[in-house]
């Protein structure tokens, strides 16, 4: 088995993947035509997928989310989505979905939830894959906006609706004022996580963890911009899920092959990372291709991207007893895996 066989074959939790920009290039065609959704021109739906910065990647994430609009379009792209992380090797999902989105266009959030859920539980009875549902907060509708959005989970909160999330454009909109709203979350026994450090600073980093209180940081990469903050996290074992495509688009670290990109210097620094896709189709990948860059352009080795995903077990919001169990299992399947890789070639 080549390091390239074993990051495809590796047993994965993914952690940090946000429904809406993990609807297939097809399904987006065909659902915008179906709803009515007007598409700017193209030979190529993958032409869309063009974006040099957030705001602009956030235009198309937006587009394909006006798309979605029945309980059978989200059962579609639920179901798709899980199917892929399962063919990528994925164990257990936790998924971001954004419902203000389609709120936006006039769908109403229990017609979002009866097609996801039901996705969910079809998938677990047809790939024996575990999910679990992150409604999340975009960060530029403002507290109130939050506060009547965490209302509306709890209303109609299940047991798959495990925590909240805060996401969209960050370098403006800092996570201080989130503040309430978290701890209200955190009152009603939500598990909480943010997006922080992808193109807003270090201190945004902190401050979720300080002020929101979130138990893992999604993205985080300017946290290496802040040596102290760096060393903090590792003595905490803070968790980080990256992301490596997305990284290539959104943040100032464009080049993975990099000694000095984020990612690499944070596993160098010792902190706890996990490796996920993200909006996988928007840039051209999946779970399982992640964990290929790590290996192929990062230089991670088998025993580096054996510790990335046991270190998605800690981080998930699994129970105690699975997360143990999945411990022990996992290391003994993955260790099993690293005695049959071929040696690496020789740099002569």
């Amino acid at each position: 088995m080549d390091i390239e066989t074993f990051a495809r074959k590796i047993p994965k939790i993914e952690l940090h993947l946000h429904l809406e920009g993990a609807v297939r290039p097809g399904t987006f065609v065909d659902l915008a035509r179906r709803n009515g959704v007007a598409l700017p021109a193209f030979d190529d739906v993958t032409e869309l997928y063009n974006y040099d910065n957030l705001p602009d990647f956030l235009k198309i994430y937006d587009l394909v989310s006006r798309s979605i609009v029945t309980a059978d379009d989200f059962h579609r792209i639920t179901y798709e989505m899980l199917e892929s992380c399962a063919e990528s090797g994925a164990r257990h999902v936790e998924f971001f979905f954004s419902a203000h989105a389609h709120q936006a266009h006039g769908v109403t959030y229990p017609t979002m939830l009866s097609g996801i859920l039901a996705a969910m539980h079809d998938i677990e009875a047809d790939k024996d894959l575990s999910s679990r549902l992150i409604p999340a907060h975009s960060r530029e509708l403002g507290l109130k906006r939050g506060l009547d959005f965490l209302d509306m989970v709890l209303e109609h909160r299940t047991d798959e609706i495990i925590g909240i999330g805060l996401d969209y454009n960050e370098a403006p909109f800092p996570p201080a004022p989130f503040q309430v709203l978290f701890e209200r979350a955190a009152e009603a026994g939500l598990h909480r996580t943010a997006h922080a450090g992808e193109g807003g600073p270090a201190e945004n980093v902190r401050d979720s963890l300080a002020i929101l209180g979130v138990e893992r940081i999604d993205h985080g990469y300017h946290i290496v911009d802040d040596p102290e903050l760096v060393a903090a996290c590792r003595e905490q074992g803070t968790f980080f899920t990256c992301c490596p495509s997305t990284t290539t688009g959104t943040t100032i670290w464009r080049d993975l092959s990099a000694p000095d990109h984020a990612i690499r210097q944070m596993i160098d620094a010792g902190l706890n990372v996990t490796i996920n896709s993200d909006d996988p189709p928007m840039f051209l990948t999946d779970l399982a291709n992640e964990f290929v860059l790590c290996a192929t352009r990062m230089k991670l080795d088998a025993d580096q991207l054996k510790t990335c995903a046991l270190n998605s077990i800690d981080a998930s919001w699994l129970d105690d007893g699975v997360k143990r169990d999945w411990k022990r299992s996992w290391t003994t399947e993955i260790d099993g895996m690293i005695a049959e890789l071929e040696p690496a070639p020789s740099a002569h």
